[in-house]
């Protein structure tokens, strides 16, 4: 696929800018020039990870699709819950513009709420672009991401998790994918799924609109987007959902267009569908995630409040 040469007409739904370059969204997307230390945030959390992996009760690497990254980690609550009461689920999708990183990265984000009852399971799925005889775009994730989902639903609770209360969250890239699970048509997926399974999700710095990564040319070189893959992975060309809420929570030292994103989905999908619209203030798109492992940090308050949220709604 050619980058793009010419600015595209503007669209009212995804609210592009109407003055930018391609050289404007590479500038902006590019999170690691912008946070210099991103690399001792990477190193922190593997570190941390392999800890938890090593010291926690977990299960490792259970398929759930037929592709070999289709994988998922079970972290299971330390705090004992009531006899007879299945766990709260929490779901929790790794970023990296869908094309780095791993779920093996990211199992330093459960011990906070495992600490609480809550049941974590941490997802893989592929990474763009694939290869030529296997390519790997946006859309095929996110359907990866409802194998993951449609897992959850049928085996949770042979793990001690409640499948009726089911809280998915992701950061930058994870976080889109968390929007899209909630956006998703369950019963299309699964006829055993009712519609609304879903009712809580969270995104951490996450991208609703995939226009301005089709015209950065960094960015396209590896997710190899087109028109139709962003009006079908876009969040804010789907539905809102009826019933299901988004909290959606943004770094307050993050770029324009990230800030801009996250008011996007709350401009589209509407007040009801995203209550909680947020970017605490001295938090970067690595030190948002950095603050799931505080207790006291506005990033796990709001996690915790959507899983009460499971038991009311």
């Amino acid at each position: 696929m050619s980058r793009p040469d010419k600015q595209p007409q503007s669209n009212a739904k995804s609210g592009i800018p109407t003055q930018y370059t391609p050289a404007y969204f590479d500038q902006q997307y590019d999170n690691r020039a912008r946070v210099p230390e991103f690399g001792a945030h990477l190193a922190d959390w593997a570190k941390r990870s392999l800890v938890v992996r090593e010291t926690s009760p977990c299960a490792i690497d259970l398929p759930f699709g037929p592709a070999p990254a289709e994988r998922l980690d079970l972290f299971l609550p330390q705090k004992v819950n009531p006899p007879g009461k299945l766990a709260p689920v929490l779901v929790f999708l790794h970023g990296g513009y869908w094309r780095a990183l791993d779920k093996s990265d990211h199992s330093f984000v459960a011990p906070t709420f495992t600490a609480q009852g809550v049941l974590v399971v941490v997802v893989n799925y592929d990474l763009c672009p694939g290869t030529a005889q296997r390519p790997v775009r946006i859309p095929d994730i996110a359907l990866q991401v409802t194998r993951a989902m449609v897992w959850v639903h049928a085996h949770i609770a042979q793990y001690g998790g409640d499948p009726s209360r089911v809280v998915v969250a992701g950061h930058s890239a994870g976080g889109h994918l968390a929007a899209m699970m909630l956006a998703c048509d369950w019963p299309g997926v699964d006829a055993s799924i009712a519609p609304g399974w879903i009712r809580q999700a969270v995104s951490l710095s996450g991208l609703f609109d995939l226009e301005p990564l089709r015209i950065a040319p960094s960015f396209q070189a590896s997710l190899c987007l087109d028109t139709e893959q962003v009006h079908k992975a876009s969040p804010v060309f789907l539905k809102a959902p009826k019933a299901g809420q988004l909290s959606a929570l943004v770094g307050g030292d993050e770029s324009d267009e990230f800030l801009r994103q996250n008011q996007l989905i709350r401009k589209v999908w509407g007040k009801r569908a995203v209550p909680v619209c947020e970017s605490p203030a001295g938090l970067n798109h690595f030190s948002v995630l950095q603050a799931i492992t505080q207790a006291d940090s506005p990033v796990v308050k709001h996690l915790l409040n959507a899983v009460a949220r499971t038991a009311k709604t």
